[in-house]
């Protein structure tokens, strides 16, 4: 995976807006279970492309500091030659000298190879360090953003267990409702309301026939005061009254 690439997509992710995202899904569970699918195998994506990065880097500065290494090396043997052959001259070895003086040279040419290969690497690792450190950033930002999502996929769970559970209470509460009258107390409460009225309905027919009942010996007792009267008339007696003369 080229490492613009992987860091493209870094970026993307970490950019993303998780509420954006969430605002416009049919069912945002299912999105943010994709999501955390998507945060997690580019997570995986990129600690591989990083870490092969990041190898490179390192062989790339053992590189360099080998190159660096080498010119120092190479400059002290130009010098031991040198002087060397120097020796060799005044001792009047002139042949021995120049034969140093060309070791001297060879060690000079090997120093100055060295010393360019440090000058070309040194702005090709300040590159890759700058490009490793945005990826770690970039790495820690969808660490960062999973866990936000791993921490709303709980929140909207939870929202929903609640509302269910609230969804739950309300029917209960509407089930047993004693106003409501669909409901089976409402129901049983107006079969009562009736038994209760068909039995004032008996009670009062009761009522009416006892005073049926009292009046008609009412009417026996006058009855039966004429007769005694018509007895007293007949016996030839005086008619008896209950008014005083």
């Amino acid at each position: 995976m080229a490492k613009q690439s992987i860091f493209g997509r870094i970026s993307t992710l970490v950019k993303a807006n998780i509420n954006a995202i969430l605002d416009q899904a049919e069912d945002p569970e299912k999105m943010l279970d994709q999501l955390v699918r998507d945060y997690t195998n580019n997570i995986a994506d990129a600690e591989a492309a990083i870490a092969e990065t990041i190898g490179n880097l390192r062989l790339l500065e053992r590189d360099h500091a080998e190159d660096k290494q080498a010119a120092l090396e190479w400059g002290n043997k130009a010098l031991a030659a040198s002087r060397k052959a120097d020796e060799l001259r005044a001792a009047g070895d002139t042949a021995g000298a120049d034969k140093f003086d060309a070791l001297a040279k060879v060690a000079l040419q090997r120093q100055i190879s060295a010393e360019n290969d440090v000058k070309t690497a040194a702005p090709q690792l300040a590159a890759q360090n700058e490009v490793v450190e945005k990826l770690k950033a970039g790495l820690n930002g969808m660490k960062v953003k999973l866990e936000q999502l791993r921490a709303k996929r709980s929140e909207l769970l939870a929202r929903q267990k609640t509302a269910e559970a609230q969804a739950k209470v309300v029917d209960a509460v509407k089930s047993i409702d004693v106003l409501d009258p669909t409901s089976e107390l409402g129901r049983f409460e107006e079969k009562v309301r009736r038994v209760e009225a068909q039995a004032q309905g008996k009670a009062e027919l009761a009522a009416s026939s006892l005073d049926a009942q009292f009046e008609s010996l009412e009417d026996l007792g006058e009855l039966t005061e004429v007769e005694a009267r018509l007895a007293a008339l007949k016996s030839g007696g005086q008619p008896q009254g209950q008014i005083g003369a």
